[in-house]
């Protein structure tokens, strides 16, 4: 239910950054979270844990935490959730990604999406057009209206921006994760409303 929203949070209801961008070079400032995990189940937590009485947490605080940790931590929740709905996916499926393509403004987030594909262990794609709603829409009045011919002209027009292909070592991705459930497993069931 939350992903680029915990962004906004941090923005707004902690007023910690000015800005959504201004996140990425707060977070380049440090290596890791140090351990921190930022769970945000604001509004409980959705694919795959459809547990509305989940609530947000922050855990592994040390006294060495700042606010870099913390942006970094909630930049990484994005990638965990997107990891855990993939999961899910590739449960149905029967079949492995062999890549995924991102959109929307969380997408130019280059760390994000290079921690995404770390965590993914598959590479992750960043069009050109970072809104893909936006021109899914246009691609769709522009076809009806005929200033485009076919799919396939418009197919042939998609560009890629980057690529970003995974590099973590296993037993760290695995490290991390194991984390990640951890802290999602005791934001479970919190909320008795």
């Amino acid at each position: 239910f939350i992903a680029g929203a915990a962004v906004q949070w941090l923005r707004d209801g902690l007023r910690a950054i000015a800005s959504a961008e201004a996140i990425e070079e707060l977070t380049r400032g440090v290596e890791d979270t140090g351990g921190v995990y930022l769970v945000p189940a604001f509004v409980g937590l959705g694919a795959p844990y459809w547990d509305p009485h989940a609530r947000g947490l922050i855990i592994g605080l040390t006294r060495g935490t700042g606010l870099p940790q913390i942006a970094r931590a909630t930049v990484e929740s994005i990638a965990y959730q997107v990891v855990d709905v993939a999961g899910a996916i590739v449960a149905d499926r029967g079949a492995p990604l062999a890549d995924l393509r991102v959109d929307g403004g969380a997408a130019r987030n280059d760390d994000l999406l290079r921690f995404t594909a770390d965590l993914l262990g598959i590479p992750v794609e960043r069009p050109r057009v970072t809104e893909t709603t936006a021109w899914g829409a246009a691609s769709l009045a522009g076809l009806a209206t005929g200033f485009w011919g076919s799919l396939n002209e418009l197919k042939a027009i998609r560009a890629v921006d980057r690529r970003f292909a995974p590099a973590m070592d296993p037993e760290r991705r695995a490290t991390l994760l194991r984390g990640w459930h951890r802290a999602v497993e005791r934001s479970l069931a919190w909320s008795e409303d």
